[in-house]
């Protein structure tokens, strides 16, 4: 029962911080959700996304019903996570992407990344992660109904653990920001939510995707993640809450591409 309850508390906590979802046990309780069990919460991070990528799945499979092709549902999948998630990551995708390239010294770069005006590198940043998902999905949705769902659970729960990347290998950039205040993940946590996500993005399989894709898709997503850790401790010196959400943006990036190609 104790383990249970840990366990929920966790989730809540990946949902309060990670999504615009409520939750009935955070709210509910007598001891507010803050960023103290992260380290430990995030454990679940893998299973708070794979929510997100079935709610998700759902509006795209809804708009199949409704008659629609998978030129409109796969954007209208995509515009639900990035609704349900409050949009964070693509804004911390916007916000490296002006910063690296927009400023000459790291501390020009998080002056910029701080800003909350979205220059013309983000723009064009945001764009094309929308475009190359949206895209991406349509693809594979045009294959299988059923097969994209799988993609856009997995997706979902992968990127999000790749998400913690940052956060693993590097020091926080400045004393202040969610990066700084989420502090490093546990190690058996992330240990666990990396097993987790290894095994919901692994969804495609059944649903008909080649194994070897899956693979593939899991392991480019993982190196995109560590790209973007190696590229925040080059540009900026560590880790930043931007940092985290573009890994996360990189990551699903890749595991999209990956199974949408014809192999």
């Amino acid at each position: 029962m104790r383990l249970g309850y840990s366990l929920l508390a966790d989730f809540c906590v990946c949902l309060v911080f990670f999504t615009r979802l409520p939750c009935l046990s955070a709210s509910s309780g007598s001891d507010p959700v803050t960023l103290a069990g992260f380290p430990r919460a995030v454990r679940m991070l893998p299973v708070a996304g794979a929510l997100l990528g079935a709610l998700a799945a759902a509006v795209m499979a809804a708009g199949t019903a409704l008659g629609f092709p998978p030129l409109i549902t796969a954007p209208l999948a995509i515009s639900t996570l990035v609704v349900l998630s409050g949009a964070m990551h693509e804004d911390g995708l916007a916000d490296c992407a002006d910063g690296f390239f927009g400023g000459e010294t790291p501390v020009q770069k998080l002056e910029i990344m701080s800003d909350g005006r979205i220059g013309a590198f983000g723009a064009v940043a945001l764009m094309l992660s929308l475009y190359l998902r949206a895209a991406s999905l349509a693809l594979i949705a045009d294959r299988s109904l059923g097969l994209a769902c799988a993609v856009v659970i997995g997706g979902a729960a992968l990127s999000r653990s790749g998400a913690l990347l940052p956060l693993v290998l590097l020091k926080p950039a400045r004393q202040s920001g969610v990066g700084f205040a989420a502090g490093k993940p546990a190690k058996g946590a992330f240990a666990v939510a990396i097993c987790l996500a290894f095994l919901i993005a692994l969804a495609p399989v059944p649903m008909g995707a080649n194994l070897l894709k899956a693979l593939a898709g899991i392991g480019l997503a993982a190196g995109s993640a560590y790209a973007m850790a190696v590229l925040a401790r080059h540009e900026i010196g560590g880790q930043t809450g931007d940092a985290a959400g573009a890994a996360q943006q990189f990551a699903e990036i890749a595991y999209y591409l990956a199974l949408a190609a014809h192999a």
